[in-house]
């Protein structure tokens, strides 16, 4: 809690004529002091659920309760004063007692104070607690005195600066993991909080909405004139694949036997120009449109030799020397002259 948010206060209850009876720290419920306090919260206030949490954090301290006299150990820094012991309340010996407040079963008074106490020289107890400003909750039991005066003036604020309290403020262990879900720190304000809320519920509805188009998209048929399943796209475009090459299969032959025809292509070219087709027809039309007419076209081929035999026709070269010359884009004529040299 940050100090500005923390207030101690002193508050005076009867001593019983015993000293080694059961001690009242704190009244049950609301109550308020003699002289009007608190002035910045309704009342103080402690309940089972408050006491519990003020014994747990009084254990977890691990030290006793120390009580003076007169609340000299607040006073000490300034009047340069011993603070004697009076007693010590172990936290262990603190107790809830429903209906009538926070106890301590047992008080480990000095010898002097049991005197005191037995004598009637001092018949109020006095503790010094933290409490929540505005609501007033009691957060922890600090001190306590043996005391005549209920009411000290000046009290609150020697407590105050002597002390140095920081706490954080009191956050209930709900509050704290729903923080923690936020990704927010435990000391949040409450404005904050809230608006880390409002940030995350606008996010789910969204996520809401979302969901909620995604649910009637799923549930609505698909218009079959619009959408086909991926099934049946793959099986169209195998399909059309298939066409496609046996039309390029086809159209590279015609080109082929219009080619040997022409005298472009001997028929011994016909297996490279079919493996050309199929791999890339452009280039089979490009070559075949450059290309010279080798051989004279059908029905007018003149040649004294069987080609099957390597025979040479009229150019003076094989069918076989002419298809090496075309592939390479040599003229028949030249390499025939070159070959007899």
């Amino acid at each position: 809690m940050h100090p500005s948010s923390v207030a101690l206060a002193a508050l005076t209850v009867a001593l019983g004529a015993a000293a080694d009876q059961p001690l009242q720290l704190l009244p049950a419920g609301e109550f308020r002091g003699n002289d009007g306090r608190p002035d910045n919260a309704p009342a103080w206030r402690i309940d089972r659920a408050i006491a519990e949490r003020v014994i747990a954090a009084a254990r977890a301290r691990g030290t006793r309760i120390a009580v003076d006299y007169e609340h000299q150990t607040l006073y000490a820094e300034k009047n340069g004063q011993p603070a004697p012991a009076a007693g010590w309340i172990d936290p262990a010996e603190l107790e809830w007692r429903e209906g009538e407040g926070l106890f301590a079963r047992r008080v480990e008074w000095t010898a002097r104070a049991s005197q005191m106490i037995a004598a009637g020289e001092y018949r109020y107890f006095s503790p010094v607690f933290a409490y929540a400003k505005g609501r007033g909750d009691v957060l922890a039991l600090r001190l306590g005195a043996l005391t005549n005066n209920p009411g000290l003036d000046g009290m609150l604020a020697v407590a105050l600066s002597s002390l140095s309290i920081h706490q954080e403020t009191p956050v209930n262990e709900t509050l704290k993991k729903l923080l923690a879900a936020l990704g927010l720190p435990a000391d949040t304000s409450e404005e904050d909080a809230l608006a880390g809320v409002a940030a995350l519920k606008s996010k789910a509805d969204q996520v809401a909405g979302l969901q909620t188009e995604v649910a009637a998209l799923k549930a609505q048929s698909p218009d079959p004139a619009k959408y086909v399943s991926v099934d049946t796209m793959t099986q169209l475009q195998g399909q059309v694949a298939a066409l496609s090459a046996q039309i390029a299969q086809g159209e590279a032959a015609q080109v082929i036997d219009a080619a040997i025809k022409d005298g472009k292509l001997l028929p011994a070219q016909r297996a490279w120009a079919e493996g050309l087709g199929k791999t890339d027809l452009a280039a089979l039309k490009s070559y075949v449109a450059t290309a010279p007419k080798i051989v004279p076209a059908d029905g007018q081929r003149q040649t004294t030799g069987d080609p099957d035999k390597g025979d040479k026709g009229a150019a003076g070269i094989t069918e076989a020397e002419l298809a090496v010359c075309t592939s390479m884009g040599l003229d028949p004529a030249e390499f025939a002259k070159h070959k007899e040299a």
